[in-house]
């Protein structure tokens, strides 16, 4: 099976925050090779207003699962890492999104990527404007950095002091 380039969000607002993030990629890496990690964020939590703020970063991979099994890892590493069910845009240990799958739109199984609100989150875009900003996506035709640019989100987004280096690995 040929390698798909994958780019994954994280977002961690529960317990200790960075060690769930630093959990999560680890597992990851475990599952394919980590090509490119972002900085890490400390967001403003959006919908659910009554929580503590997330750190957020985004990563890109090359992996070898379908859609759906890639589906299934990391909803196995949210839960080895201590996930349990809240409510939407509650409170969470650990969340990882699928917000691209190489090129392919996909909307199956309650798995959509692009994901669905991604041109919608500072959260997710800052990061991804990091590691990919002349990434297209492929349903908006826009890349990463239009999509910044055109944004109205205004919820707070700023790098967490002593991460300031993009991650590319190889």
């Amino acid at each position: 099976m040929m390698r798909t380039i994958v780019y994954l969000a994280l977002g961690s607002n529960l317990k200790s925050r960075q060690k769930n993030l630093s959990a999560a990629i680890t597992a990851l890496k475990s599952h394919g090779e980590l090509l490119a990690l972002s900085r890490v964020y400390e967001t403003e939590p959006v919908g659910y207003r009554e929580q503590p703020a997330f750190l957020n970063q985004a990563c890109k991979m090359a992996i070898k699962f379908s859609p759906l099994e890639l589906l299934d890892t990391t909803q196995g590493i949210e839960k080895e890492i201590g996930r349990r069910p809240t409510f939407p845009s509650g409170p969470r240990v650990i969340d990882i999104d699928l917000l691209f799958y190489g090129e392919r739109i996909i909307h199956v199984h309650g798995l959509d990527i692009p994901h669905p609100k991604l041109h919608e989150r500072r959260f997710v875009l800052e990061p991804m404007c990091e590691i990919a900003p002349d990434l297209v996506h492929p349903e908006l035709a826009l890349t990463m950095r239009e999509l910044l640019a055109h944004l109205k989100d205004e919820h707070w987004v700023r790098p967490v002091e002593g991460d300031d280096d993009v991650r590319t690995v190889r």
